[in-house]
């Protein structure tokens, strides 16, 4: 499960774009919501004023080296392999 944790982390934070809730007005019984344009974690660090270059440059590193294809094929064959030692016990 550990390594399926660390290959989720990775997909999640540098691949799947998330819509961050901008703001929220109510208008009576009626709630409008506004979102963020949908960026990634990790386009959301870099753009961060608060980050330092040095953390910056690390996390380029290691997106460098990840591969969204090689990943979900890892993600896909460790959850096959949790359900096939689950469904046989």
């Amino acid at each position: 499960l550990n390594r399926l944790y660390a290959l989720l982390h990775d997909y999640t934070n540098s691949f799947l774009p998330v819509a961050k809730l901008h703001s929220k007005t109510r208008d009576g019984s009626r709630v409008t919501r506004t979102y963020d344009k949908p960026q990634t974690p990790y386009a959301r660090v870099l753009a961060s004023p608060h980050v330092s270059e040095e953390h910056r440059a690390a996390l380029r590193e290691i997106y460098a080296v990840l591969n969204v294809v090689h990943l979900r094929q890892q993600i896909n064959q460790l959850q096959a392999e949790i359900i096939r030692l689950v469904s046989n016990p």
